[in-house]
């Protein structure tokens, strides 16, 4: 299976060209969109979960952010960018939206900058250091999966704006599969050490995979996806055992803090500036 099959296979469903990164399209999804809360929805918990998706994103794009002038080309410096830039603007909104229901009245900047780490709910594969490049394509192919996964059954929430901002992410997020994708089976399929080095990134991402797949039930999608993947690649399917602990419940890895000290020094140092 050739690594243009996966990309076409990965892409059916999602034909629509769009990739403008959210911060740089000129569509607004939420236009139009009623912003109450709907009868017998829990604004609690509409909260809580339009902020661990936002803290997957936010520190997913961080670390995607890390890549800038060191990427093996400047093409995929401008590639993980974009992606990078598609996660800033999915943790915007979602943020935005945990601020007009959990009655808090906060903005985006309170949470993503004014939060410690063990405050933060992200999963903890998207906080680990990136590696080598083949790491960073490897777990961008499982957190693009799996986020795809969910979002296209959150396109169906009973909350319109959570809906809209989910059916808006599944554009970019099928992009960032298929991205990924085509580029772990260029790698594992690639010379002896590109080969060696996806094995070993598949090795590391393993043990993360647990908590993904208790989080929500998108396992045999996902796992479908990997599957095609590793095997036009030429390798083997990554085997988990769930670590203890989960990033939901604010367990971290010690990677976590000093990501969000990077991420927040600036707008602590000035609490009150504008920009």
């Amino acid at each position: 299976m050739s690594d243009d099959h996966v990309y076409m296979t990965l892409a059916e469903g999602h034909e629509d060209d769009t990739r403008w990164a959210y911060g740089t399209g000129f569509e607004d999804p939420l236009q139009g969109v009623d912003t109450d809360v709907p009868d017998g929805v829990d604004a609690q918990e509409l909260a809580a979960l339009c902020v661990t998706l936002a803290d997957d994103a936010l520190v997913s794009a961080q670390r995607l952010a890390e890549w800038t002038t060191r990427a093996p080309e400047l093409e995929e410096e401008v590639a993980l960018a974009n992606i990078g830039l598609d996660l800033l603007g999915q943790a915007r909104l979602l943020y935005s939206r945990a601020g007009q229901v959990d009655g808090t009245g906060r903005g985006e900047d309170a949470y993503a900058y004014f939060r410690d780490a063990g405050e933060f709910r992200n999963v903890r594969l998207a906080e680990l250091p990136n590696g080598d490049f083949a790491f960073s394509i490897v777990r961008l192919l499982v957190f693009s999966s799996w986020r795809l996964a969910h979002f296209e059954r959150l396109a169906a929430h009973r909350d319109p704006v959570l809906a809209a901002i989910a059916a808006k992410g599944v554009k970019e997020l099928a992009y960032h599969r298929q991205y990924a994708a085509e580029w772990a089976v260029r790698l594992g399929d690639g010379t002896e050490e590109s080969h060696r080095r996806t094995r070993r990134a598949l090795e590391q991402v393993a043990p993360y995979l647990g908590e993904l797949f208790t989080a929500y039930d998108v396992r045999d999608e996902v796992v479908a996806v990997l599957s095609q993947v590793t095997e036009a690649a030429g390798l083997p399917m990554p085997v988990y055992r769930p670590l203890p602990g989960s990033g939901r419940a604010g367990e971290h890895t010690e990677h976590l803090a000093p990501l969000l000290a990077e991420l927040q020094g600036v707008a602590r140092a000035h609490p009150e500036a504008t920009w």
